[in-house]
């Protein structure tokens, strides 16, 4: 009976294994089969300026998926990156005409105390993030009508500054915005996986109480996360805007959605406790690998976009609910074979005594 037991429980524990592995590196898995499938149908998706192209693209978002993963650690929601995102491009644009460092900090700081007050409100009230961040997107975007006065006026960036150039430039062959980027996520991966911080966070997601019970600092790090969540929109407003030349007032609208998406599709559980870093770069890639097959398809209309991000949610929004329970079950599986090694164990113990 207990060597059944010891079979099944290993049988469940090598499964939920395999989920594990799948719903952390499910979307890496699909970037590199979609990559090796176009570069075989499509010869000149594996060119230098396509790939460069797909690069530079990914670069704007990816602040904002990075931003949100940590968010979406605690088991909460960031709704207003897109907005402060449009908000950062403008305030951006127009801090250039007095300098690079006035173009890139304004932004930051602004953008930055839209996500502090809504960390405040989200630690210190328990107001459900979502509420708190669909207010806090209806400020941002109200702010930046105030300051366009409703989009009649678009700030320009002069192309010879030292902000405008910055993010048409190249280091080895790659984009300045996307040197930024790996490096934001190299820290990222170090702050989730080597610091008391993200191990909080994690911790936090699903089991607020019993984090705040252990003696973790879960408000700090809410706090923290929804700070740095909206600086990052910030920056990467400032990035595009430094490379369309403008801070354009359309941009954003639904951005919010596609880097849930990206984050998503990287194997972080919207309900938190679970993910990686990396993996939230491997979805806002696959996003823009994506809509690279659509417009190779002849699909200009760009709402196809937002249809197949839109499927591609779905799909592993129900993947994850399927992983966390094999996951679960396998972990039941375990601690019930453990018990029965112990009671057999003690059954043993008591027939020689």
């Amino acid at each position: 009976m207990n060597g059944t037991l010891s079979r099944t429980g290993s049988s469940l524990t090598s499964g939920a294994a395999i989920a594990r592995i799948a719903q952390r590196n499910g979307a890496l898995v699909v970037l590199g089969v979609l990559v090796v499938v176009m570069f075989f149908a499509f010869p000149t998706f594996g060119t230098a300026g396509n790939l460069f192209q797909i690069a530079t693209q990914a670069s704007f978002y990816a602040p904002l998926a990075l931003g949100l993963t940590f968010v979406i650690f605690t088991g909460g929601i960031d709704l207003s990156v897109g907005s402060v995102y449009a908000l950062g491009g403008v305030l951006a644009a127009w801090g250039s005409q007095y300098g690079f460092v006035t173009a890139l900090l304004l932004p930051l700081a602004v953008c930055g105390a839209i996500g502090l007050v809504q960390g405040l409100i989200v630690a210190q009230t328990l107001v459900p993030a979502f509420i708190v961040t669909l207010g806090g997107l209806l400020f941002a975007r109200g702010l930046l009508l105030f300051l366009t006065q409703e989009g009649a006026v678009t700030f320009a960036v002069d192309p010879g500054s030292g902000f405008g150039a910055f993010a048409g430039g190249q280091l080895f062959g790659l984009g300045h915005n996307v040197w930024v980027v790996i490096i934001l996520f190299l820290v990222g991966v170090v702050i989730a996986r080597r610091t008391s911080y993200g191990a909080t966070l994690l911790a936090a997601g699903g089991q607020l109480d019993a984090a705040s019970l252990m003696g973790l600092p879960v408000r700090r790090s809410l706090i923290i996360a929804y700070s740095s969540s909206g600086a990052l929109a910030g920056l990467a407003g400032a990035m595009t805007a430094s490379y369309t030349g403008s801070g354009v007032t359309t941009l954003g609208v639904g951005l919010e959605l596609t880097a849930i998406s990206a984050v998503v599709l990287g194997g972080t559980v919207l309900t938190g406790g679970a993910g990686t870093v990396f993996g939230s770069l491997a979805g806002i890639t696959l996003l823009q690998v994506v809509a690279n097959l659509i417009n190779r398809l002849g699909l200009t209309n760009s709402n196809w976009q937002t249809v197949v991000n839109g499927a591609l949610l779905a799909a592993v929004a129900v993947a994850q609910v399927y992983l966390s329970r094999v996951q679960a079950k396998g972990a039941r599986a375990e601690t019930a074979a453990e018990a029965a090694q112990a009671r057999s164990s003690n059954v043993a113990t008591d027939r020689e005594e």
